[in-house]
């Protein structure tokens, strides 16, 4: 056994130990820290910083989230391995993108060996398998259940995002955009792609997934790249072109920052009424369990959103040197807090009609869930109502139960969708499926 490994061992149970012992952080109501003018407490620091990691379980048999009142879960796919993100095609065929972490760097520190074991362990499904490609779901009856099943894109570098604009496919692996060409109808591309533009990978890639999106008119593409770190203990020059939202164009491959200062932003979407674009941010740790809230927010063009020397506005973070107060009296506050360390990677809005009313015109959230609170947070699909095109009301929970009674982890929710039919769709990293949520008064179909 390695002295890292010897380590991690050492770290990780004692940990166990204090958890098991009832520890408490200090963890307040989750809920203080939501909406859009959210509590933010004084800044709490640890030696070791509190690590509550859910333990995976699965889905038994016919189990599945508990739903909302008015709505019903299904299962749209199971067996899959890492169902990270989704996207729907304008004849309804669904793109479920299976994706695992690439390969880390050698890390030396002992923090980073704990780290890194955990988020590998928790994202793990407990599964091994083919992964790094996309799968492709036809429902041809349009009664809720996948009639064909194909492996549609494969042998790809850790993807997550993916975008149609006219008959170009776009996928964003960890290292680069990669176009496609793409027929309607077809249930696999065999072309090899063409590079459209490289991103932020290795060696490091702390936070690998890069979000995509188009925008409405179709020239650009908008890419989301993860920090390097939590807090740029991997030295600045590690964070070039990261923790930024890259605006790409299509025809050139050419991209300039668009907005910066984000730490992990993922769920990049256009707001129909508005279009005005939008993501999900996980946030910096070991503040404290109650901060610092991710959040959701309309991203405008050349803002500032403070990571690293700043949090939700000009909330100094005194870990970081030296310090820009430059850059932090330009920062800007987010639209929406979402709670702390709830690890939202899904958004979506709510455009179909087939979901009640309730459900109409707003944003619908996927969060991974904590690892790094003592109580739980997260692991939970939510709604955020929306009005003329802003937050306008405190979120309610839509589809839970990915945690059971003892606290394990069952699911954990990341990309959302909506299919052509107007249900929502989940994708669970973790209990390798493809979750389908509709109004309870429609028919209830068997999955295949």
């Amino acid at each position: 056994m390695t002295p890292s490994v010897r380590l991690l061992n050492a770290v990780l149970l004692s940990g166990s130990l204090l958890c098991l012992a009832g520890c408490n952080d200090g963890s307040g109501d989750p809920g203080a820290e939501m909406g859009s003018n959210p509590n933010l407490p004084p800044i709490h620091q640890f030696l070791l910083p509190p690590m509550h990691i859910a333990r995976v379980v699965g889905w038994s048999g016919n189990e599945t989230p508990t739903a909302a009142q008015g709505l019903k879960v299904s299962a749209f796919a199971k067996d899959l391995q890492h169902p990270r993100s989704l996207y729907t095609l304008p004849n309804g065929d669904v793109l479920v993108v299976e994706s695992k972490a690439p390969p880390a760097a050698t890390i030396k520190r002992p923090k980073e060996i704990v780290m890194g074991w955990v988020e590998k362990w928790a994202t793990s499904g407990g599964k091994t398998g083919e992964s790094n490609r996309i799968t492709l779901l036809r429902d041809s009856k349009g009664n809720g259940a996948p009639d064909t099943r194909s492996v549609f894109l494969d042998h790809l570098k850790s993807p997550f995002g993916v975008v149609l604009v006219g008959n170009d496919l776009y996928v964003a692996n960890t290292d680069a955009i990669v176009r496609y060409p793409y027929k309607e109808g077809e249930t696999k591309i065999t072309d090899p792609g063409t590079t459209l533009t490289p991103l932020p990978g290795g060696p490091i890639d702390h936070h690998w997934t890069k979000s995509l999106t188009a925008s409405p008119d179709g020239t650009k593409l908008y890419v989301g790249v993860g920090s390097n770190s939590n807090i740029t203990e991997n030295g600045m020059e590690a964070e070039h072109n990261r923790a930024d939202i890259l605006e790409v164009d299509r025809a050139s491959g050419r991209y300039r920052i668009f907005a910066s200062g984000l730490r992990n932003p993922n769920g990049l979407t256009f707001e129909p009424q508005s279009r005005v674009l939008w993501t999900v941010v996980n946030e910096r740790d070991e503040l404290g369990p109650d901060l610092v809230p991710d959040y959701m927010t309309s991203v405008k063009d050349g803002a500032f959103y403070g990571w690293p020397y700043s949090y939700y506005g000009q909330h100094v973070d005194p870990r970081v040197h030296p310090q820009r107060p430059d850059l932090v009296a330009k920062a800007i506050s987010p639209d929406y807090a979402l709670s702390s360390h709830v690890a939202p990677l899904g958004l979506v809005f709510n455009t179909g009609t087939s979901l009640p009313k309730d459900y109409a015109g707003g944003a619908f959230v996927g969060e991974h869930g904590s690892w790094n609170r003592q109580v739980l947070n997260g692991y939970k699909v939510i709604y955020v109502p929306f009005t003329d095109g802003k937050p306008s009301g405190m979120p309610k929970d839509v589809v839970t139960g990915f945690l059971d009674s003892n606290q394990n982890a069952r699911g954990r929710p990341v990309g959302l969708a909506l299919d052509k039919a107007g249900a929502l769709l989940i994708a669970d990293d973790v209990g390798n499926a493809v979750w389908r949520v509709t109004a309870s008064n429609q028919p209830q179909v068997t999955q295949r």
